[in-house]
């Protein structure tokens, strides 16, 4: 019974979030003149992004080596590190709106593939970290390991590609 309403606030959560993500991105009108520390938060979404990256691969390579502790820190500062990207990312969004991508030629053929990746891949990853995070607490390892198993890689691609996603958009 505890499992299915801990699913079921998962599931809450991440509608919720996909759902605020969805509106800013597609429909919401951002005020004409924000802030200007507004125009900072692309970087440091780039920054937070690589820094998840470095610790999801960080905390694969303690729990290779046993080192649950330090695997258990690794992990909780990527979802700690993920969160602060959210809050800034939704901040940035509702105050800036979304930036067109302005590359011409053949790069827009890489760009757009791996933006709809990037962003299809965001939406899934929101439940499976956070259901993967909810079986590690409980303690329900062979759950955790089944679901950590899909979950890593697919995180560390939604932070690599956010990465990369900052530089062609606003350093190419």
């Amino acid at each position: 019974m505890r499992d299915r309403f801990a699913l079921l606030v998962i599931a809450g959560m991440s509608v919720a979030i996909v759902g605020l993500v969805g509106y800013l991105l597609l429909g919401h009108q951002p005020p004409s003149a924000g802030p200007a520390w507004v125009a900072a938060l692309p970087l440091l979404n780039a920054c937070l992004n690589a820094t998840s990256a470095a610790l999801l691969t960080g905390g694969w390579l303690f729990i290779r080596r046993r080192r649950v502790t330090a695997h258990k820190t690794c992990m909780v500062s990527a979802l700690v590190v993920s969160t602060l990207f959210l809050v800034s990312y939704v901040t940035y969004h509702s105050l800036a709106g979304s930036r067109p991508f302005g590359g011409q030629g053949w790069i827009r053929l890489v760009y757009f593939p791996l933006l709809v990746s990037h962003i299809a891949l965001a939406a899934v990853i929101v439940p499976l970290a956070l259901t993967t995070v909810y079986h590690a607490l409980r303690e329900s390892f062979a759950r955790h390991v089944r679901i950590a198993r899909w979950t890593l890689p697919l995180w560390l691609y939604v932070s690599v590609t956010g990465v990369l996603v900052y530089w062609m958009l606003y350093r190419l």
